[in-house]
């Protein structure tokens, strides 16, 4: 089976997510992640249903709203905008949702989460997959924001997404981590970083992670590989598009295709 290669509507930010359908269709992705946030389009399955129809490009995974910036899109309460995630996925044909582990001061969310995640994929047939995140560095300590962990496995999920950006930022082994997941494995954000501890989101193969490996490990696994890089720093369209590109070939090469 061919691994589908995505594109995440957060690597064209600051443009909408009708630009991410656009480039999709242009350079030959498979499909699109839409990452729910402050852009009203990326709020609106029907106005995403009709853009899909539009581009040709249907959407593979959602990304539920659970960055600090997003806590009030849809719900402020994060039960509820995951449960809107999965009814999005559902309207939009997406198999997978996307969600961060709960913030350590969501105590009442995270207490329930685990059985919340098993509930909602049960009775909607959508992959929920956990992503592994990065601590953020204070007064020369590391602290992190999640509960109970950076580390989805540390509870064990059915689905899990690893993002190479966050591994990087972490000091994590990625290889590693991909083994601890297993064939739970079902998503992956596909980006790279240098070490520092931000999350940086490069180009693969610009960084030091191991995107080439661990892109060669998911060539038989019915999950998704989606670019997620940041270019709010291109000064123009044809860059932005060359480094979309760009992504595009390495998972292309990487994944036997």
């Amino acid at each position: 089976m061919t691994v589908r290669v995505g594109l995440s509507t957060a690597s064209v930010w600051p443009r909408t997510a009708s630009t991410a359908f656009e480039l999709a269709a242009q350079l030959g992705y498979d499909g699109v992640e839409v990452m729910v946030w402050a852009d009203p389009l990326s709020q609106d399955p029907v106005a995403l249903r009709r853009r899909s129809r539009q581009f040709g490009v249907p959407v593979m995974a959602v990304h539920a709203p659970c960055l600090l910036i997003t806590q009030r899109v849809w719900s402020p309460l994060p039960e509820e905008r995951l449960r809107r995630s999965v009814a999005a996925a559902v309207e939009l044909g997406a198999p997978t949702v996307v969600i961060h582990p709960p913030f350590r001061w969501q105590r009442r969310y995270a207490d329930g989460f685990a059985d919340l995640v098993a509930e909602l994929e049960d009775s909607s047939g959508i992959a929920i997959a956990v992503e592994n995140m990065f601590p953020v560095r204070r007064f020369g300590r590391q602290v992190t924001a999640f509960d109970p962990s950076i580390d989805p496995t540390d509870v064990g999920y059915r689905n899990y997404t690893l993002d190479l950006s966050h591994t990087a930022a972490a000091g994590e082994d990625a290889m590693a981590l991909r083994r601890r997941m297993g064939n739970a494995l079902h998503h992956v954000h596909l980006a790279d970083g240098t070490g520092l501890p931000r999350d940086e989101h490069l180009v693969p193969g610009r960084g030091t992670q191991p995107c080439a490996q661990v892109c060669e490990s998911v060539t038989d696994f019915t999950g998704q590989v989606v670019v997620e890089i940041n270019t709010r720093r291109a000064r123009t369209g044809p860059e932005r598009t060359k480094d979309l590109a760009e992504s595009l070939l390495f998972a292309r090469l990487h994944l036997g295709q």
